[in-house]
C-alpha cells in the first residue's frame, strides 16, 4: 500500500525514471526492469503494461471498503486494471487509479505480475 500520488512518491518529473508511458515509451513495451524499481524492491509497478488484477471491480466499492487493504468486491462481472500502460500520459499512472476490464478482454498493454516466494 502506499500514500503518495505514483508508487515510488509524489514527484511527477521523476515517472520517466520510474515508468514506461506515452512520453517515453516510444509506443511500444519495454523488457521489465528497465527503469528503477519502488521502495519496495518492485519494478514496473507504474506504466509499460496495464496490471491485470484478480479483484472484481466495484464501482462504489472504495467509497465503503476498508481504508487499509481492501480486498474487493466478493464477485462481479469486471476485473480491475492498475498501473497505466506505455500509451498512457501520467494521470493514468497514479497508484489510485484502477478501471474496469471485461475477462474477455485482451489488448497489447494489459499484462499481469508473476509473483515468487523464496
Amino acid at each position: 500500500m502506499t500514500d503518495t500520488d505514483y508508487f515510488f512518491g509524489n514527484d511527477e518529473t521523476m515517472l520517466a525514471q520510474y515508468a514506461w508511458f506515452s512520453r517515453n515509451s516510444g509506443s511500444m513495451t519495454h523488457p521489465v526492469a528497465t527503469r528503477h524499481p519502488n521502495q519496495w524492491g518492485l519494478y514496473d509497478m507504474s506504466g509499460n503494461v496495464w496490471e491485470w488484477c484478480s479483484d472484481w471491480h466495484g464501482a462504489d466499492y472504495y467509497q465503503n471498503s476498508p481504508k487499509d487493504n481492501p480486498p474487493g468486491p466478493a464477485s462481479g462481472s469486471f476485473r480491475v486494471g492498475r498501473g497505466g500502460s506505455w500509451d498512457r500520459d501520467a494521470g493514468y499512472l497514479r497508484a489510485s487509479n484502477r478501471f474496469s476490464l471485461a475477462p474477455a478482454y485482451r489488448y497489447g498493454d494489459l499484462g499481469f505480475r508473476l509473483a515468487r516466494t523464496p
